[in-house]
């Protein structure tokens, strides 16, 4: 099984959206028992909390199920049990690196899947409100990313 865990600052709105997305892609292309999706924070602001409500809208609004997704904070376990972690922004790419020490670990920066996007980091939602961009990036993000795990590992 390949592993993906998703990583922003307080796990309730980006990287939720994106467990929950690449979760529902994976399954609609056969690969639901292949591909192991999971999500955290650098934060521990919101450990054991669900998802932000905006972030549930928008799963909601394209029948995306967000079941068993709950807040935690990244552990250094999660260097070994992830083949790729996801980054959503610079700042959540340095607390992890910091983090995993010197643990070996395929850490990517979400926004380096779109190339075509003039944003380099996803915006984050918690503060700018604006939930419709977020899935719009991680939408297509996940399938950049699900591509990339098949030509890769699978």
């Amino acid at each position: 099984m390949i592993n993906v865990l998703f990583v922003c600052l307080g796990n309730i709105c980006r990287s939720p959206m994106g467990e929950a997305i690449l979760r529902h892609k994976a399954q609609e292309r056969g690969l639901g028992e292949e591909i192991g999706v999971d999500s955290a924070g650098t934060g521990d602001w919101h450990i054991g909390n669900p998802p932000h409500e905006g972030t549930l809208k928008q799963l909601k609004l394209h029948g995306i199920s967000e079941q068993g997704i709950q807040a935690r904070q990244i552990t250094g376990r999660d260097f070994d049990a992830f083949d790729y972690i996801v980054c959503m922004d610079d700042s959540n790419e340095r607390n992890i690196r910091k983090i995993a020490g010197g643990a070996e670990a395929d850490i990517l920066k979400f926004m380096d899947l779109l190339p075509q996007e003039k944003l380099r980091e996803v915006p984050d939602p918690y503060f700018t409100g604006n939930f419709e961009e977020t899935y719009r990036l991680m939408d297509a993000g996940c399938d950049a990313l699900l591509d990339k795990i098949v030509e890769e590992k699978l």
